[in-house]
């Protein structure tokens, strides 16, 4: 595709009922830049064109086709065009109890797995990658969890590794997991830094920073993560867009709309219809693709 308008970004965000707790993205962004997120199972993504340009704790990486980017639950990153010509990209979201259950199964790796880099270069994991997709959109489930299973296990056989436990916390800290459940609570109707660190005892700035350390973002950037992840829930379970919105505390639509398409990577209608159109892993009718833009 040539050009670097947005006319020449898509995206598709699916699921195949065949593979449970597993989406699936292919998209091609230009202009798209994901703000600081994080996802509850982990991440595994095979650039096919350009580059991409993922921030991380650790710093900044590329990704080019022939690599591999492997996050791990919960933690916070970005990503935006590492060219003007943006990036293309097949990606796997499994959840934690696919990737723990495969690392009980087949390898000596027990608890919470997670991988150490963040890149790593391996055309044939990134091969493996596309072609479970292909295989997902060919309704072909056999082939498509053969070849999950493939790429995981080779994934924690090079690079797996398990997730140090958590240490005790400090006050600080706890006061952090008590901010967490009071935004969880009051999703709707957040109250203000300030009142929030006068209900926990603390002040505003340390509050803001000890939250930063623990999350990787601050609160405001945190809840409106948290927001998207439930309105992804409420979408998942049939609930119309608007009334999702609403529900999770955006102002209205567009606002769910905008912060929604920025955090997935599709619109709300688009990641709706696709669950719809693929619950018995094949399309009704239409094309492949959804509107990154729309």
């Amino acid at each position: 595709m040539a050009g670097a308008g947005r006319a020449t970004e898509w995206a598709r965000h699916w699921t195949y009922a065949e593979l449970p707790d597993l989406d699936l993205l292919r998209a091609r962004y230009v202009r798209h830049t994901f703000p600081r997120h994080s996802h509850e199972g982990y991440v595994f993504g095979a650039v096919t064109g350009g580059v991409e340009e993922v921030g991380v704790p650790g710093g900044t990486i590329h990704a080019t086709p022939g690599t591999v980017v492997m996050i791990n639950p919960e933690v916070p990153h970005t990503a935006r065009p590492g060219r003007p010509e943006g990036w293309a990209y097949d990606t796997l979201y499994p959840s934690a109890q696919v990737i723990n259950g495969i690392a009980a199964e087949v390898t000596p790796l027990r608890g919470t797995v997670g991988f150490a880099e963040t890149r790593v270069t391996d055309p044939h994991a990134a091969r493996l990658i596309t072609q479970v997709h292909r295989a997902a959109e060919e309704g072909n489930a056999l082939a498509a969890d053969s070849l999950l299973r493939v790429l995981v296990v080779r994934l924690l056989d090079r690079h797996g590794s398990p997730l140090p436990s958590v240490t005790p916390r400090a006050g600080g800290a706890r006061d952090v997991e008590r901010a967490r459940a009071v935004l969880e609570g009051r999703m709707a109707a957040p109250p203000t830094l300030e009142a929030l660190a006068a209900e926990l005892g603390t002040s505003p700035f340390a509050l803001l920073r000890a939250f930063k350390k623990e999350y990787g973002m601050p609160p405001h950037t945190w809840l409106t993560d948290a927001r998207v992840r439930r309105a992804r829930r409420l979408l998942d379970a049939g609930t119309a867009p608007a009334e999702a919105a609403t529900a999770v505390g955006f102002t209205d639509q567009p606002h769910l709309n905008r912060h929604f398409t920025r955090i997935v990577g599709v619109p709300p209608g688009a990641y709706q219809r696709e669950r719809g159109v693929y619950r018995r892993g094949r399309p009704a009718s239409g094309g492949r693709r959804g509107s990154a833009g729309a």
